[in-house]
């Protein structure tokens, strides 16, 4: 499978070719949402960065087992071992089963994604429907001594593990800088070192997610499901490993360790990461309470909303930026991103409406390869689109008269947007029925029937004719009455 595209490793820092450990055969996995609340921004990005390379991975032909999780236990109040489970927290205020919540908010979750036309991914594992594989993966890890049991919980030795290995390669941290920054907090009396982190963790009495394990009951560290569900579905060495810059540290660098403290060797291949989305310049995220979900985005309800923004115009909006690079939120550029959208789309459209010439007078020749490379380069889609952008120009021109098209050009720019702008970018033209749109369909229809009215008062029959004619072609069924004219659209 001949191809060149290059990826950003974050573990090595720089682009390197991909070669799939087993081609045609490629496994990716990628950290998914831990669902107590709805998808944000900030959850899109990785979504739709994952979902072009999901999408272009297939088109160039190879057979990808895409893995994304979902995070339903483990994951504890600011990404530490202390604090209650985000679930179990929400649960308990909303007085709710976990497992209600888990449900509510997957399921919203992934209409979400829906609606920003993210694929869905090969398998979907839940972390509370692993807690056996992630016993296992702690057994492995004691038993190769990385690991030490204390008071029903059991942590990973850091400090043991980097005097055999490198704890911290991928975050580019050393040990003493990670016990500089890690916090105090309660039951550190339970570590060796404040770095250390849990695999397990005892269920004090009144925590509500617990299961039976060698150490007592409890329930698994955070870090336990990724490495234990990619080892499943993906083998003891896969391709691509993604998520969000802000897991490289600690969630990504402890999955390494685990891995390696576990099999000997890391289960990875490529790190990939996507940059964030910010607000103001700060990270937009649930914990830093300043973030806006995505149906508020799509009806335009949250305070720093001037309009809504529909979900094409978010999905375009995260594209117009290469996935490794910060993206600011405002609403001046979902604005752009919204007339941006529709010149792309609006250009596609017209394609059909455009007859060939016998010859052209403009140059698509080399707009495939341009695509191509851009793709290659780091899955660079800003660059794909400005070359869209150069397309649409050429069909604004052509149905200006300024410029023609030659049948074969034509084919090829058709055939180019499906491929790039619907099939790998993944951006759809959208159809909206919503009330704004058909109050302004009634009133275009209204107005036409008061000029048929009009017409019909100074006697100008032909005129009312035409109007009542070719709004019945159009499946119009009009219905003059004592009250006026009625009207109704026969679908």
């Amino acid at each position: 499978m001949e191809h060149s595209l290059t990826i950003y490793n974050t573990l090595t820092r720089k682009k390197e070719l991909f070669v799939p450990l087993h081609a045609p055969h490629v496994g990716m996995y990628v950290c998914g949402p831990t669902v107590y609340g709805d998808a944000h921004l900030g959850h899109a990005r990785p979504a739709i960065t994952f979902d072009i390379l999901f999408r272009y991975l297939k088109h160039l032909g190879y057979q990808v087992r895409y893995v994304r999780n979902i995070t339903d236990v483990g994951h504890l109040e600011h990404d530490a071992d202390e604090g209650e489970d985000k679930i179990a927290k929400k649960a308990r205020l909303e007085q709710l089963e976990p497992m209600e919540v888990v449900q509510y908010y997957t399921i919203r979750y992934h209409q979400a994604m829906t609606a920003l036309n993210v694929l869905p991914p090969s398998i979907e594992p839940h972390a509370s429907g692993h807690i056996i594989e992630q016993i296992e993966l702690v057994k492995e890890i004691l038993a190769n001594g990385y690991a030490y049991e204390s008071e029903g919980s059991v942590y990973f030795d850091v400090e043991k593990y980097n005097k055999a290995y490198h704890y911290g390669k991928l975050s580019g941290r050393n040990l003493d800088d990670v016990l500089n920054t890690s916090r105090t907090l309660d039951g550190q009396e339970e570590k060796h070192n404040p770095a250390d982190f849990a695999l397990w963790k005892r269920a004090q009495p009144e925590h509500i997610m617990r299961w039976p394990s060698p150490w007592g009951e409890g329930f698994p560290g955070w870090h336990c499901e990724c490495t234990a569900m990619g080892k499943k579905y993906l083998g003891a060495h896969f391709d691509i490993h993604g998520g969000g810059m802000d897991l490289i540290f600690p969630h990504h660098e402890c999955e390494i360790a685990q891995s390696v403290a576990s099999q000997g060797d890391d289960m990875v291949h490529y790190w990939m990461h996507n940059n964030m989305i910010t607000i103001n310049g700060q990270k937009m995220g649930k914990s830093y309470n300043n973030f806006i979900n995505l149906d508020e985005f799509f009806h335009g309800t949250h305070p720093l909303l001037t309009q809504a923004y529909s979900p094409m115009t978010i999905r375009f909006f995260i594209l117009q930026a290469h996935y490794r690079s910060t993206v600011d939120f405002g609403n001046e550029a979902l604005q752009a991103a919204e007339k941006g959208l529709a010149r792309l789309t609006d250009a596609a459209a017209a394609l059909h409406r455009i007859a060939p010439a016998s010859a052209s007078t403009v140059d698509v020749a080399s707009l495939r390869a341009k695509c191509y490379e851009a793709m290659n380069d780091d899955l660079n889609t800003p660059i794909v689109i400005a070359h869209l952008f150069d397309a649409s120009r050429i069909i604004n021109n052509v149905l200006a008269g300024n410029d023609t098209l030659s049948a074969a050009d034509l084919k090829e720019l058709k055939e180019i947007f499906d491929l790039f702008c619907f099939d790998l970018l993944g951006l759809q033209t959208e159809i909206t029925s919503n009330a704004g749109r058909e109050e302004s369909f009634g009133k275009v229809v209204d107005m036409l029937l008061e000029e048929r009215m009009r017409a019909k008062a100074n006697k100008d029959w032909a005129t009312s004719d035409k109007i009542r004619n070719e709004l019945t072609a159009l499946g119009f069924e009009i219905k003059d009455t004592k009250e006026g004219t009625e009207w109704k659209l026969n679908k």
